[in-house]
């Protein structure tokens, strides 16, 4: 499978605050890579540079086989509309307007005619076919959530980058936007890179990338729930990082 995503070395600071230190990764097409770390180990500045929404201060970020580092902050702008995809905790949803008309506004930023078979696709997938034209406050926090999904998918992206998407769910709400998200990468061939502090949640994902103090210290398959709470608390306690 080839890498939707690669960091080669990959520092961030900030001043003196070094959030990533040296990270090497790739992230193959068609699968779920969760992310989860203590707060402060640099999870969301890992994502936010494989995301090309910061740029990291020296290592190399490519998505797309598009050096990240090099291009301008517009043409970044253009990379992310074209490749990836973003779900974050707090769903984003423009409150004026319709669900149909927010699944369907960044493709119209961008200037690009929506795929009506592939949007109906995604719609019926996550349940939405009859709540598309009720502005989001009518929808449950769930609803809104899968359809920040559809948004994220509209165009169709090499890569959805998830930042705490069940943070704000119930308990069912939350799974059943974690088994969309899984159902998407099984049988549509998504790529999904999602941070989360949630050890039930990361255990949707094909592996867990563990972080601390700025890097990738433990990258486990298919971890139990209780093998990653256990892995965290020892992390949050101050265990000695390997």
């Amino acid at each position: 499978m080839r890498p939707v995503v690669t960091l080669d070395r990959v520092t961030k600071r900030y001043g003196d605050l070094v959030a990533l230190d040296e990270v090497t990764l790739a992230v193959p097409q068609g699968r779920f890579v969760a992310v989860m770390g203590p707060s402060g180990s640099g999870k969301s500045t890992l994502l936010h540079c494989a995301a090309a929404l910061d740029r990291p201060t020296s290592g190399t970020v490519k998505m797309g086989g598009t050096d990240v580092g090099r291009l301008s902050e517009t043409k970044r702008t253009v990379l992310r509309r074209k490749h990836a995809g973003f779900v974050f905790q707090s769903y984003n949803l423009l409150p004026a307007i319709s669900v149909q008309d927010n699944i369907t506004l960044p493709l119209r930023l961008a200037g690009v005619r929506p795929d009506r078979e592939w949007l109906d696709e995604l719609v019926h997938r996550v349940g939405l076919r009859d709540r598309l034209h009720h502005k989001p406050a009518a929808l449950s926090g769930g609803q809104q959530q899968r359809a920040a999904i559809v948004r994220a998918l509209a165009a169709r992206p090499d890569v959805v980058f998830a930042d705490e998407p069940t943070g704000a769910l119930d308990l069912r709400s939350a799974g059943q936007v974690l088994d969309l998200l899984r159902e998407l990468v099984d049988e549509l061939g998504q790529t999904v890179v999602m941070v989360t502090h949630d050890p039930a949640a990361a255990t949707r994902a094909h592996e867990t990338l563990v972080m601390a103090d700025g890097r990738v210290i433990d990258v486990l398959d298919a971890p139990a729930p209780e093998e990653l709470a256990v892995r965290l608390t020892r992390l949050a306690g101050g265990e000695p990082v390997r």
